[in-house]
């Protein structure tokens, strides 16, 4: 099969039904369609979407946040990812890594100094993508999901900017 060149743009509300219909089939954690338009409307820069020859591939989900430092004793401004997904026939394309790569770049241009994630521990594909992006396990929650499974939260630091 041919590889499909992806475009990584802002969401926008006319893609509401596409990214809700992709969380529903590629994750167990379903959001109401508020919730998505709200992320949007607070936070458009880093709430992006992967285009595929006009249909919505995929999606990341991001917000801004003020709090404790994963790495430092200190607060800091944090970029929180929320929900990253695929769908199956377009994964293994690279389209995860270019959502998480322009995502961590707007949060850095927003003010973030590192960004965090939770992630299933079972989850080891998503966990091989973030650690290739930086991430490094900082602590294991447990029972963090609605089904009981625990999640690791990964945290990456920010550079000025960072690298493509």
């Amino acid at each position: 099969m041919q590889k499909a060149e992806f475009i990584i743009r802002e969401f926008k509300p006319t893609d509401l039904n596409d990214v809700v219909s992709i969380n529903r089939k590629c994750l167990p954690e379903n959001y109401a369609p508020s919730f998505f338009l709200e992320h949007h409307y607070e936070n458009p820069k880093i709430f992006l979407v992967a285009e595929v020859d006009g249909k919505i591939a995929g999606y990341v989900m991001c917000r801004m946040e003020f709090g404790l430092s994963n790495f430092k004793k200190m607060f800091a401004r944090k970029g929180h990812v929320i929900s990253l997904a695929v769908l199956d026939e377009y994964r293994r394309r690279g389209i995860g890594y270019a959502l998480m790569k322009e995502a961590m770049k707007n949060m850095a241009e927003s003010g973030a100094s590192e960004v965090y994630l939770e992630v299933r521990v079972s989850n080891h594909p998503a966990i091989s993508l973030y650690k290739k992006l930086g991430f490094k396990p900082v602590k294991v929650i447990n029972r963090y999901y609605a089904d009981g499974e625990d999640a690791y939260l990964m945290a990456v630091e920010l550079k000025e900017t960072t690298p493509t």
